[in-house]
């Protein structure tokens, strides 16, 4: 099989919002959508060879008027990891735009990784190498620039 790349779909409560984050602070372009504007009922996004489509969990006539607690809960067994060089300006970025995020934190398997949730409580995870194994792997497998880590 012929396969190429993989576009998670995500249900949202609320599409201006998720629509407003992912294209507002985190960088995403808003590539197609179900109609025009950010109130639409499904979109997808890309960033640097990132693809993620998002859809309202609801119909308009359908949504509650909160999020429903135990749905949102659900989302703790998604998380989205996305490759990031510069995790230090990347907290810095997330904070400036109000997210409460802790400081990025290398893992005992060799990734500096920084972890916050989105509006709808979907985990997401900027990660890098951070060891010279694990850096080396990456340039293997993903081609990114060859060098020494300290």
């Amino acid at each position: 099989m012929n396969i190429h790349g993989i576009a998670p779909l995500l249900q949202v409560f609320d599409m201006p919002t998720a629509i407003r984050f992912y294209r507002d602070v985190l960088g995403f372009t808003v590539h197609a959508t179900s109609e025009p504007g950010d109130d639409c009922n499904w979109a997808w996004l890309k960033l640097n060879g990132a693809e993620l489509m998002l859809n309202t969990a609801y119909e308009a006539d359908q949504r509650p008027p909160v999020r429903d607690p135990a749905r949102v809960a659900a989302h703790d067994d998604t998380c989205l990891f996305f490759g990031c060089e510069d995790l230090d300006a990347a907290y810095q970025h997330l904070r400036t735009h109000g997210l409460n995020v802790k400081e990025p934190k290398v893992a005992p398997y060799g990734m500096k990784q920084l972890w916050f949730t989105d509006p709808d409580g979907y985990g997401l995870c900027f990660q890098w190498p951070a060891k010279q194994e694990t850096h080396d792997q990456w340039v293997a497998d993903y081609g990114i620039e060859p060098k020494t880590i300290a």
